[in-house]
């Protein structure tokens, strides 16, 4: 399906052309710069000295910043603080923190997760910021910063043991917030999971923050800031050269050696083996999961999760796809269960993982500032048990603070941006199916649904399924009830009227979307969810506009069983796009 001729060549003039541009204020300017669709300037206003910020244009005044550049959430935030709410997650009561699990094996570790514990918690205020930090791109980064981001991490790992700032303390933080070590505040025995809700991305991007500053005090530079591995990029669609030497403070050596450079990252993990099919799976995936298969706000930053909710209530599309993409990639399978990055809980003792996770922090900066408005009604999330859900870290003095969601919620309020790079991805829709897909055809082999549910997803299935109307409908397909064993990687793919059937190639209409995990322990090894992957797209660029009934084939990526389906549906979708 791939070929050199639908792999988009994108320059900053013909991504321009189609997105207003914003005004730069940093000598290495944001993606969001060139690209962002936004029409709010800059506005200089008199102010003092202390409330001004300098950029290599002169001095800005910070609250026009923050509130020219913040975006929806900085300026919400700047302006009014959500009232309280009686069920937000709390943080973990560090005292209380218990063994974590294997979850590969459900068995406990031989690890002790938990962190130093202290009395003195301080509620943490965001720092002025005064010098915006531009992460750069791995593939893009001096031999400088290399030897300094070395440095900086040889000095971490040389920390005293039980120093919060250590490397092996910094990476239990992913041990202990995901492998069950800690319980929901006042809910009993019910595990705190950061995984899987609503809570992914913004506690990943607190613990990026600190573990950036950190790193930063250690070498006495307080500019300093974590690479991004581009993996959404062809550029960048290799493990970063600089984490594979063997010399280097960032080398692991529990990693997949088959897919050290040049092999091409599998976000899709199909198996395909041609390099130019995989590049072009994975810009559909982009494409998917950024744009194409959300509906609400929800379908991208996850389900909500409450204070008594049990874990897995749903992931988002990123959390989902390429996130789960790259811990798999990356994994040893030479371990016993995919250490270092393909298991929770020692995934962070790879520093690749931090440069994973600063690429997942810029999808999401992407998706709330750049990515076109009209896709979705809002990119809000205003309920208080978002925005009031709180965890705990130490900071760069080693001090236990506590933060909250409402506050992590803009990175330039945060102090950093990143570097900008293409995204090829953004028009790479697939193309449109030549000829009609028509369920005579395609549905031969298709069972109707009432004859299959609950089905045991060990083999590709393919269902039909009843349309709500005729003609071009707004609809949603959820495949509810998912049922999975939450210590195995699962994954499934999911199509539409696919006529081929070649299961290797994502690069076409009949791409829906997917689902899939990274192992994550819950108190009976299993849990239940659903996803929603929006049609309006995909019913576009197939001619099914006559047709009652569509074939839905699911395609599992995993090995064996683990994954139970209580049914698929098609409904109108309640939050139809703004025209």
């Amino acid at each position: 399906m791939a070929s050199l001729q639908h792999l988009p060549c994108t320059s900053a003039t013909s991504t321009t052309s189609a997105t207003q541009s914003r005004r730069p204020l940093f000598a290495k300017p944001s993606h969001f710069i060139t690209h962002a669709k936004r029409n709010n300037r800059l506005q200089i206003s008199c102010s003092s000295s202390e409330d001004q910020v300098n950029t290599p244009q002169g001095k800005v005044d910070r609250r026009n910043m923050l509130l020219g550049l913040g975006g929806m959430y900085g300026a919400a935030n700047l302006i009014s603080t959500p009232a309280a709410s009686a069920t937000p997650i709390q943080a973990p009561e560090l005292d209380k923190c218990g063994v974590a699990t294997n979850l590969n094996t459900g068995q406990q570790l031989d690890i002790n997760c938990c962190p130093p514990t202290s009395q003195q918690i301080i509620d943490y205020r965001l720092p002025p910021v005064f010098q915006m930090k531009i992460r750069p791109s791995a593939h893009r980064v001096s031999p400088e910063y290399i030897f300094k981001y070395n440095m900086a991490i040889d000095r971490m790992k040389r920390l005293p043991k039980d120093d919060p700032r250590s490397f092996m303390q910094q990476a239990n933080i992913h041990c202990a917030y995901c492998n069950g070590a800690y319980d929901q505040p006042g809910q009993g025995t019910l595990d705190l999971q950061v995984h899987n809700s609503w809570l992914f991305f913004p506690f990943h991007r607190w613990y990026l923050y600190f573990y950036e500053r950190i790193l930063g005090k250690l070498i006495g530079d307080p500019t300093f800031a974590l690479p991004f591995w581009n993996w959404d990029n062809p550029k960048g669609m290799t493990m970063p050269p600089m984490f594979v030497d063997p010399k280097a403070a960032i080398y692991d050596d529990k990693r997949n050696q088959a897919n050290l450079p040049p092999a091409v990252v599998d976000l899709g993990m199909t198996g395909n083996k041609d390099p130019l099919q995989v590049v072009a799976n994975n810009l559909t995936i982009m494409y998917s999961e950024m744009i194409r298969a959300n509906a609400n706000v929800y379908d991208f930053m996850g389900q909500p999760y409450r204070a008594g909710t049990p874990v897995n209530p749903g992931p988002g599309s990123s959390e989902r796809g390429s996130h789960v993409g790259i811990h798999v990639f990356v994994g040893d399978p030479r371990q016993p269960s995919g250490e270092d990055m393909g298991n929770f809980y020692s995934a962070g003792r790879d520093p690749l993982f931090y440069c994973h996770h600063a690429n997942v922090d810029r999808m999401w900066s992407l998706w709330q500032y750049f990515l076109p408005s009209n896709k979705l009604p809002d990119k809000r999330i205003t309920d208080p048990d978002f925005l009031n859900a709180a965890f705990l870290f130490y900071d760069e003095n080693a001090q236990l603070v506590r933060v909250t969601v409402k506050d992590c919620l803009d990175n330039l309020r945060m102090g950093y941006d990143f570097e900008r790079i293409d995204l090829p991805w953004l028009d790479y829709r697939p193309p449109a199916q030549t000829a009609k897909a028509k369920v005579t055809r395609t549905g031969t082999s298709a069972s109707k649904a009432e004859t299959v549910f609950p089905l045991k997803l060990d083999q590709i299935v393919r269902v039909l399924i009843p349309k709500t109307k005729k003609g071009k409908a707004d609809e949603l397909l959820v495949i509810e009830d998912i049922m999975v064993d939450t210590t195995k990687f699962l994954k499934f793919d999911v199509f539409v009227n696919d006529e081929d059937d070649n299961v290797g190639e994502l690069d076409k209409a009949a791409y829906a979307g997917t689902y899939a995990q990274v192992p994550h322990k819950t108190n009976n090894k299993s849990a239940t969810t659903s996803i929603r992957l929006k049609l309006t797209d995909l019913y576009d660029d197939m001619d099914v506009a006559d047709d009652d009934t569509v074939v839905v084939t699911l395609v599992p990526r995993h090995q064996g069983e683990g994954v139970t389906i209580g049914g698929i549906k098609i409904i109108e979708n309640p939050t139809p796009a703004r025209p």
